[in-house]
């Protein structure tokens, strides 16, 4: 098709017009290395003061209390009043240097909870409200919990776990207007957070001090975070405000939000990217954080707030990449968005705005007219959905981290970048790649001011993670000629065969998952009993919608064409990478609140049948 007929079957695409004040340069090498100017903090404290008393007036928050009603926003200075009530309230109440949690949903209230603690009276405690009772109580009892702010929706699991929770003396309910609480506060240990803030105004009014003047030092633990895992296994990561407030404050030299600009809170915030990198660097630089209703309203209220940034796990955005894609395969417009994509890839349309919002509306109304930058972290994302995005003229960007790091390592800037690359360590931060292979693949270990202090209570494991102030991530990467950072899969998921060759799962699925019939997929060793070799086995859960499209009825037709996409995904990987067993899921995989696969889940290695059941006697 001819150039001219492309932009001819696009010109629908334009409707408004382009913002062009807050473009953004994508991927442009003069910008390499090239740092936005920012100022230094040392603490939360600082972070949070120094941003009140440059933005008082700006909205900090977005959000609603209710689907149907219109956003509210509470202002930089209203927040700040409310922190210093709620924490002079709870040093009043004898709360100085303890250990407070917080759970439930994205919430400013939630955010409030948190800089009320860290900001004068003690440390925080994130705890994810996804996880079982006794997983809680677990966490709470580790962390020597002795106060709990709870969501409405979370306070009643509280109140059946506070017998074997002894050191809890308060539970502040984070309760919305309009919220059934009555029976909570006929237990004298229940109040709700409208409650503590109308005590502390109080005693401020009264001269009370002793939270707004309170001293915190860069040294100070603020924060402990556990990571994912089962009760056993969670470790609780001690982060200071050092650690956290340099990690915003290295980030933003890389990334930078537009003037007052809007970010979308997407991920759970008790995750420490969430929390890093859209609450604390918005606060940081002066935006406003929109608190999404949910997973299912993320486009309507990324449109309807005029966001111009999200930050997301790699499903979301994956998830978003392929509705568009069969929203043209279903409309017949496959083909011509193909050769769009590509004449844009080929003349380098991508910062050419007004160009690629005629070419490509469709995909830009999804996001409104607001949009400046996506950003995917916390997972592998396919490099072939960055690349896409910005030929449409969507600006995207990778990074990568770990809570021990709070979380960020690397990053790409947000004017340049390499898409299937991580980015570059962060300002302030060394990488090292060490015990690498022939191919300079080894493990990434880090050292800068960010490394969390250790892991709580756990000495033993703080050892063997940090040595000589080095952090030791665990992940396998290597870097490029350019100073780029790639990482190719976690050390404890290698394969190693017998004839010790490794083999990276993360590699083998990104070459599966780029099949329109295979919607999720881990790769494992299984053994087989006959060589007692490792065979590379991959359990994955259909797009059943797209096998049923493609006129598979019958399970042996589904397993065949599943069968098809693997031989294509295997011609593409040395024999020895080669997947030699099937298995199919009925159901999707458990995931964590980030939206991770639990590869670790006994549960996500239950299937309905694999190739055995059609290919009986056949050996691999």
């Amino acid at each position: 098709m001819h150039n001219n007929s492309i932009i001819a079957w696009c010109v629908h695409f334009s409707r408004h017009k382009y913002k062009g004040s807050w473009a953004l340069d994508m991927n442009k090498k003069k910008y390499e290395n090239q740092l936005y100017d920012v100022s230094y903090v040392e603490t939360l404290k600082e972070l949070v003061d120094n941003s009140v008393l440059k933005f008082s007036d700006r909205a900090a928050y977005m959000y609603k209390d209710d689907h149907k009603e219109t956003f509210k926003t509470m202002t930089y200075a209203e927040f700040k009043n409310e922190q210093n009530a709620i924490g002079t309230a709870l040093i009043e109440r004898g709360f100085k240097g303890s250990k407070v949690a917080v759970i439930g949903d994205n919430s400013h209230r939630w955010a409030l909870s948190y800089y009320s603690v860290v900001c004068g009276v003690g440390v925080i405690v994130p705890i994810d409200r996804n996880l079982e009772k006794g997983e809680i109580t677990n966490l709470l009892q580790r962390a020597d919990v002795e106060a709990i702010f709870a969501s409405t929706k979370l306070a009643g699991v509280i109140v059946s776990l506070l017998e074997d929770l002894p050191l809890v003396k308060k539970v502040i309910i984070m309760a919305a207007p309009g919220d059934d609480i009555d029976e909570f506060l006929v237990d004298e240990r229940f109040m709700t957070m409208e409650q503590l803030v109308a005590e502390g105004k109080e005693l401020i009014a009264q001269g009370n001090r002793k939270y707004v003047d309170a001293e915190i030092h860069a040294e100070d633990l603020s924060t402990i975070l556990f990571t994912s895992g089962t009760t056993g296994l969670a470790k609780g990561v001690m982060l200071s405000h050092r650690n956290l407030s340099q990690n915003v404050f290295n980030m933003s030299k890389y990334v930078q939000i537009p003037d007052g600009g809007r970010v979308l809170d997407v991920l759970p915030m008790h995750h420490v990217y969430e929390m890093t990198c859209t609450v604390m660097t918005s606060f940081y630089q002066g935006a406003t954080v929109v608190i999404c209703e949910g997973l299912k309203y993320i486009q309507q209220n990324f449109v309807e707030a005029e966001c111009n940034i999200m930050l997301g796990v790699p499903l979301i955005f994956e998830n978003i990449y392929r509705k568009i894609w069969t929203k043209a395969e279903k409309s017949g417009n496959a083909d011509k968005l193909r050769r769009a994509i590509s004449m844009s890839m080929k003349l380098d349309l991508r910062n050419k705005k007004m160009v690629t919002k005629r070419l490509f509306k469709a995909v830009h109304d999804i996001f409104g007219e607001s949009l400046y930058i996506l950003i995917a972290g916390g997972a592998a994302i396919d490099p072939n959905v960055i690349s896409e995005f910005e030929a449409m003229g969507i600006p995207m960007m990778q990074g990568y981290g770990m809570t021990e790091n709070s979380p960020i390592i690397a990053v790409n800037q947000d004017r340049y970048g390499k898409a299937a690359s991580v980015g570059k360590p962060m300002p302030g931060t060394e990488v090292r790649i060490v015990d690498d292979d022939e191919s300079g693949i080894g493990e990434v270990i880090c050292k800068g001011p960010s490394v969390m202090m250790g892991y709580y209570k756990d000495a033993e494991n703080t050892a063997k993670t940090i040595k000589d102030g080095w952090l030791y991530t665990g992940d396998y990467g290597y870097l490029d000629e350019d100073g780029f950072l790639y990482i190719t899969g976690r050390k404890k998921n290698v394969i190693v065969t017998k004839g010790g060759k490794n083999i990276f799962p993360e590699e083998v699925e990104y070459y599966l998952l780029l099949s329109d019939f295979i919607s999720e997929v881990i790769v494992y060793g299984k053994h087989e009993e006959v060589k007692g070799d490792l065979i590379c086995t991959a359990i994955m859960y259909p797009d059943y919608t797209a096998l049923e499209n493609a006129g598979c009825a019958t399970d042996e037709e589904k397993y065949r064409k599943i069968k098809e996409a693997v031989d294509e995904a295997n011609s593409k990987m040395p024999p020895f990478k080669r997947v030699k067993r099937i298995e199919i899921r009925e159901d999707d995989f458990i995931k964590t609140t980030t939206l991770k696969i639990k590869r670790f889940e006994e549960e996500n290695y239950d299937y309905k049948f694999d190739d055995r059941d059609f290919e009986k006697g056949r050996r691999f």
